[in-house]
């Protein structure tokens, strides 16, 4: 059995979240939209839906993937109204999530240093169009 030690660099370990290029910066549109999530509150994921009067089953329902398989919970009115919000919050978090990544990967080729290649990489390959 062999053991390998290695020196970690404190300094370069968090280095992650700095500059790259003396003035790079993100653009405005990502800080902005670090403040859209810090702004949401709870989430959740699934789908809530409330049934018509005299349809058959609960009137307030969530539904959600476990496992590859559905479950459905009946709710009352109030968390109906709570898990709606919830679950519109999910869905803004995975817009802005999305958003963010493509900003990410923008920068990342705009201001990172990486290998010579012979020809540029499309905005298809990078995820940007």
């Amino acid at each position: 059995m062999s053991i390998y030690t290695h020196c970690i660099d404190k300094a370069q370990l968090f280095r992650f979240n700095a500059p790259v290029k003396t003035g790079a910066r993100p653009p405005p549109s990502y800080r902005q939209l670090q403040r859209q999530l810090a702004r949401l509150g709870y989430v959740s994921q699934g789908s809530v839906f409330e049934r018509a009067p005299g349809q058959q089953g609960s009137r307030y329902v969530w539904t959600r993937k476990v496992r590859a398989k559905t479950v459905t919970v009946a709710l009352s009115q109030e968390q109906y109204q709570w898990l709606k919000q919830a679950v519109a919050n999910q869905r803004a978090l995975e817009r802005i999530v999305e958003q963010m990544q493509l900003l990410s990967r923008q920068f990342l080729f705009e201001n990172v240093p990486g290998v010579v290649r012979r020809k540029r990489l499309s905005k298809k390959v990078l995820g940007l169009n």
